[in-house]
């Protein structure tokens, strides 16, 4: 993959009033989320996985869960994970748009 166009790439979609696309490389993945479903009472359930997770809040505020701490993110701002550490966030706006980036490569994503 050279050039991603978001108009040209196919959503996945991931729950009522989510979806995504995605590029990547042989080693690296770029995830954008686009969530349409906020403010949310709750974060939703944690998850974790192998990978090395960064992430770019490209627009929308949302709480972010890693472990045992939590933060009030909005645009412009980062976060990372570890691997295998249980992650999750709470929207806090109608709408949130995410950038992730994992390596290894999400496989479960590709399917």
């Amino acid at each position: 993959m050279g050039f991603i166009k978001q108009q040209q790439q196919a959503r996945q979609v991931i729950g009522e009033k989510r979806e995504r696309y995605l590029g990547h490389t042989d080693n690296l993945m770029m995830v954008v989320i686009d969530f349409k479903d906020g403010p949310a009472a709750e974060p939703d359930p944690p998850h974790s996985h192998p990978h090395e997770q960064m992430c770019y809040v490209a627009s929308g505020e949302l709480v972010v869960h890693i472990g045992d701490e939590q933060q009030q993110l909005g645009p412009g701002d980062l976060f990372t994970v570890p691997p295998n550490v249980p992650h999750t966030v709470r929207l806090l706006t109608e709408r949130v748009r995410l950038v992730d980036c994992f390596t290894p490569l999400r496989e479960d994503f590709l399917k």
